[in-house]
């Protein structure tokens, strides 16, 4: 199904200058997966303090420069011969980590439903290990949609932007959150089910 992830390769292009520069000034893919897992949990600390719908502003700001380090990671990894043991736990790890941390305090705003919230941060949690799982039977990491990572970045980038410059959108959120919870459910099935199609057929789709 179609995602933001299909947007990646145009993405990395244009943030390989910029990882060729980190390489050549012996920046490590593991120190960007640290920065980013930083980030996120001081950006989740400030939300969580605040009261002021005008912190969620550092959403769309923060969730973009997060997966701009998350291609970076991973091209200096793959491109500059810094793939490691610890990178790859590390990078799964950091993923859902961020998540949490940037996901979970927005359940203690109005208009965000703790319920959803909570939910949201369990089931993409179960997504990435689904996708992970596919490696450990033979198949390839599965980044299926249609609520991956960068999907799930982008509407509560959205989601942060409007709200935090308190136009008239409060009506839509538990309902938007509640479709990301089925979008949620969809993505670990097709994550699965590609998984299983890869080993049938010998052909990643």
């Amino acid at each position: 199904m179609p995602s933001v992830y299909d947007l990646k390769p145009k993405f990395q292009a244009l943030l390989r200058p910029v990882t060729n520069a980190l390489a050549a000034n012996g920046i490590t893919a593991n120190q960007v997966t640290l920065a980013a897992l930083f980030l996120s949990f001081a950006t989740g600390a400030a939300i969580y303090s605040s009261r002021s719908l005008r912190v969620l502003l550092l959403l769309p700001v923060v969730l973009f420069i997060r997966m701009a380090l998350n291609a970076i990671d991973g091209m200096l990894a793959r491109e500059h011969n810094q793939k490691t043991p610890l990178g790859a736990i590390l990078n799964e790890l950091a993923d859902v980590l961020s998540d949490a941390a940037l996901y979970l305090p927005l359940a203690f705003f109005l208009p965000f439903d703790p319920v959803a919230m909570v939910l949201i941060v369990l089931l993409a949690t179960i997504s990435e290990m689904t996708g992970v799982v596919a490696v450990q039977i033979g198949a390839s990491r599965r980044y299926d949609g249609p609520m991956g990572k960068s999907d799930r970045a982008f509407v509560f980038g959205v989601l942060g932007l409007l709200l935090g410059l308190n136009l008239p959108v409060f009506p839509l959120v538990r309902p938007a959150l509640w479709i990301v919870v089925v979008l949620l459910v969809l993505t670990i099935f097709n994550r699965a089910r590609g998984a299983l199609r890869e080993l049938r057929t010998g052909v990643r789709a």
